[in-house]
């Protein structure tokens, strides 16, 4: 029963997530936003509604460490398993803006969540507030630097999504809200049910299995691409992922509900969050050592290979 509920609660929350983003989209065009903008933050935001429920639920049931082991987790398992196993596949380019305003801003975030953390074992509304307008100030030097850039690619953003009618947009927000709604209730309780049952703790199974399926919609995507000689993904979206987890995620979680640092599961602050630090600044040295601004096969199954291994000490 526990693995039903948590195979159908990422269901839903994929389902679910998919048709948010649809309706957030169809609305800001209804709305006459810009197609940078909704690029950068209504999708964004969106996309990072099923992160956002789940660490909400859990918050609420008092179960702190599904939310700090899912986004911990996604993160890892953005850079590990989708990055890795996609360039794998297909030979990665990077673009030189990756380390001018992503990465840079993906370790602020990351080294910011560790000390707000380790300080007092809490991350305080305050301290969710300083996350959450970073990101808004992040978002508005990109949306600008952006503007004056000639080569702007949004292809997450569908065009006729302009067209959809009001009644559309209605039901998808409808089928959005309750897909993730219950997918994240059951999500939550699956994974304590399923804790229980293999007998570890609930943050293993929310920093391995929740993490994991939270990613494959973009490891699906991504994969199918490379597949295809397509171009296979944005690292940029990748690590502007990650930023949304701790700034958007974690920060409007703590906004809403302080998030506590459960002390029965000290690696939390001891080694998964130094991983997730790890597999952020590794990406440096890989895309300018030794071939500039390429992250091939070779690199791919190094950071594929640190990721198993995450996996294996996590569930050890």
């Amino acid at each position: 029963m526990s693995i039903f509920l948590v195979i159908a609660g990422l269901a839903l929350l994929v389902v679910g997530g998919d048709f948010l983003v649809r309706a957030s989209v169809g609305l800001s065009f209804k709305l006459r936003i810009s197609k940078l903008v909704i690029g950068m933050t209504v999708v964004s935001f969106a996309t990072s509604a099923p992160e956002l429920l789940v660490s909400l639920q859990a918050a609420f049931d008092g179960i702190s460490d599904i939310s700090l082991g899912n986004v911990i987790g996604s993160n890892i398992a953005n850079i590990g398993l989708v990055l890795g196993i996609t360039a794998i596949i297909s030979p990665l380019s990077v673009d030189r803006d990756f380390y001018r305003y992503n990465w840079p801003m993906m370790m602020v975030v990351s080294f910011a969540l560790y000390f707000f953390l380790k300080n007092d074992n809490v991350l305080t509304t305050l301290e969710g507030l300083l996350l959450f307008v970073a990101l808004i100030v992040f978002l508005y030097i990109l949306i600008r630097s952006s503007t004056k850039s000639a080569n702007i690619e949004l292809e997450e953003v569908d065009d006729a999504l302009a067209e959809v009618s009001n009644f559309k947009i209605i039901i998808w927000l409808l089928i959005g809200s309750t897909g993730l709604f219950y997918g994240s209730e059951w999500l939550v309780k699956g994974a304590i049910q399923l804790a229980e049952a293999v007998g570890i703790s609930d943050y293993a199974i929310s920093v391995t299995v929740i993490a994991i399926g939270t990613s494959v919609p973009e490891l699906a995507a991504s994969v199918i691409a490379a597949l295809k000689n397509e171009k296979a993904i944005s690292l940029g979206n990748l690590i502007g992922s990650n930023i949304f987890n701790i700034a958007s995620v974690l920060g409007l979680t703590a906004i809403i509900k302080p998030i506590t640092v459960n002390p029965d599961t000290p690696e939390i602050l001891s080694t998964n969050i130094f991983w997730m630090i790890g597999f952020a600044f590794i990406l440096v040295p890989l895309i300018l050592i030794p071939e500039r601004f390429q992250i091939g096969r070779l690199k791919g199954i190094l950071i594929f290979g640190a990721y198993l291994l995450f996996i294996f000490l996590a569930l050890k």
